[in-house]
């Protein structure tokens, strides 16, 4: 099977993080912070290890700003549920993932929140930027909004937006499932508050992982509690981060993949992994575009408005079924709407979906035209 399926999960994993996970199974056996024992000591010192290279590789202020969740919907989930009270208006892209759309629209039906959705103009970051600023209202707290399209690959202006967000008073949430690994992100610079994180993509993490980012954990309201390892006779939350937003016992295993994942993408270097992917992507959008009956569905990606995600579809082929004929060629791809619906109605495709792909930095040439070549067979 040729996988071209990375942006809902990477494979293969580094060789690293295969070896670190494994060390751990045997190695990291205890509980971190709950035992007074050597190997509680040495898993708690992996895993502050992890938190300091997480920090390091996103800018964070501080170590305690990193957040280990199990996913980036839940780290988005803890800041949307966290963060908002009654009254508060929010603005949203249109591109954005269920993980964003849906916890606002149930917060919306409850009658805690109002929420606009600002339209994103694909290479126009200045009409992008506008659309956002017409939409803030007096009690708007939060722009939240993804860094990049999972289904189309666009790029959102989350520099630009950051600075609105601290001119405003506002704050700021981004999903970064497509692009942390591949695009440089600086929460100080870019004025993120909070930053979503799926470690088992661009960071070739195990599935199950996950990052928040952020050092306004005072804002946040804790959506669960339990046992932290910290304060165990007071009936309350610690307010000490991590442990207010980390209860129960965490992925140790996971942990160190996000560990010996960053490591890896640092060896290897954004900027690499980044211009390898474009040259896949754009090697298969060339190819596609001469094809008469492949419909596209943006400008050829490039580093300053896209990731390196594809959509396409098959005329007179629902995307399933393209996906399924590939499949039986030996290529896995995605089909359907990628639970981002407001993303397929932005283009037109929420009744077919999209065929998508996505390579990453183990995908070949070799293997993009084995893709084209399929493509073109069917």
């Amino acid at each position: 099977m040729i996988y071209f399926d990375n942006a809902a999960t990477t494979y293969p994993k580094p060789a690293a993080v295969y070896q670190g996970c494994n060390e751990a199974l045997l190695r990291y056996g205890a509980n971190p912070g709950r035992s007074g024992h050597t190997m509680s000591f040495e898993t708690a010192e992996m895993i502050f290890s992890a938190r300091e290279k997480a920090a390091h590789f996103f800018h964070a202020p501080d170590v305690e700003n990193v957040i280990f969740t199990l996913n980036c919907t839940m780290s988005i989930n803890l800041v949307l549920k966290g963060l908002l009270k009654s009254g508060d208006h929010v603005i949203i892209s249109d591109l954005e993932h269920n993980s964003v759309a849906r916890p606002v629209e149930t917060l919306k039906r409850r009658g805690v929140i109002d929420y606009s959705v600002a339209h994103v103009v694909e290479g126009n970051r200045e009409r992008t930027l506008q659309n956002f600023r017409s939409a803030i209202r007096p009690n708007t707290v939060l722009i939240a909004c993804t860094h990049a399209s999972n289904v189309f690959g666009i790029r959102l202006p989350i520099t630009e937006l950051g600075r609105l967000c601290s001119a405003r008073k506002l704050l700021l949430m981004v999903d970064a499932a497509q692009s942390a690994g591949v695009v440089p992100i600086d929460v100080q610079r870019d004025h993120i508050d909070f930053l979503c994180v799926a470690s088992h993509k661009g960071l070739y993490a195990p599935m199950g992982t996950g990052l928040l980012i952020t050092d306004k954990a005072d804002r946040l309201n804790t959506v669960f509690e339990g046992g932290t390892g910290s304060g165990s006779l007071e009936l309350s939350q610690p307010e000490v981060l991590p442990d207010k937003l980390e209860s129960g016992t965490v992925n140790v295993v996971g942990i160190a993949g996000i560990l010996y994942g960053i490591e890896t993408v640092e060896k290897v270097g954004i900027g690499n992994i980044a211009a390898h992917e474009f040259q896949v992507v754009r090697r298969i959008y060339r190819n596609l575009r001469e094809n008469r009956r492949v419909k596209l569905y943006t400008a050829c990606p490039n580093e300053n408005t896209h990731v390196p995600v594809l959509s396409f579809n098959v005329e007179g082929m629902d995307s399933n079924e393209t996906v399924q004929k590939l499949s039986d060629l030996g290529f896995a791809l995605r089909g359907g709407l990628h639970c981002a619906p407001l993303a397929h109605i932005s283009k037109g495709t929420e009744k077919i979906g999209t065929a998508r792909l996505c390579p990453s930095m183990f995908t070949t040439l070799r293997e993009a035209d084995a893709l084209c070549r399929a493509i073109k067979n069917l």
